[in-house]
């Protein structure tokens, strides 16, 4: 053995015991996971059903990644938040866009609106 390999070795091992300690929770990783997809989804307004499935899957994960870090040698606090509050952004956005959407087709006159503006440009286009 030289020398120079000695440093290396204990500089890989203080590594290897320091990686050990608290872990991650997976329900806050998850949380985190569901509600950036649930976010993204709602912000497309075409997957906004899909949007808001994911924030109630993350909201739930979400408090479930909350105790999970209460508990000792487990972290992920701050993840479990985030995802908490992404998902819980994305139920809110998905029911706010689904209410405008319930509000526009149930109004007969913005309807009729939107229909003739098609057909103006369907006469334009012949």
């Amino acid at each position: 053995m030289t020398a120079a390999s000695e440093p290396a070795r204990a500089a890989g091992s203080r590594t290897h015991r320091a990686g050990t300690g608290a872990k991650t929770s997976a329900a806050a990783t998850f949380a985190l996971v569901f509600g950036v997809s649930g976010l993204i989804s709602v912000l497309t307004a075409i997957l906004a059903w899909v949007g808001l499935v994911l924030g109630i899957i993350g909201i739930i994960l979400g408090i479930v990644g909350l105790k999970m870090a209460g508990r000792p040698g487990v972290t992920g606090r701050g993840v479990a938040i985030g995802g908490l509050v992404l998902s819980i952004l994305a139920v809110l956005i998905g029911l706010g866009l689904a209410a405008g959407i319930t509000t526009f087709i149930n109004n007969e006159g913005a309807v009729d609106r939107l229909q003739q503006q098609v057909d103006d440009l369907r006469d334009k286009l012949d």
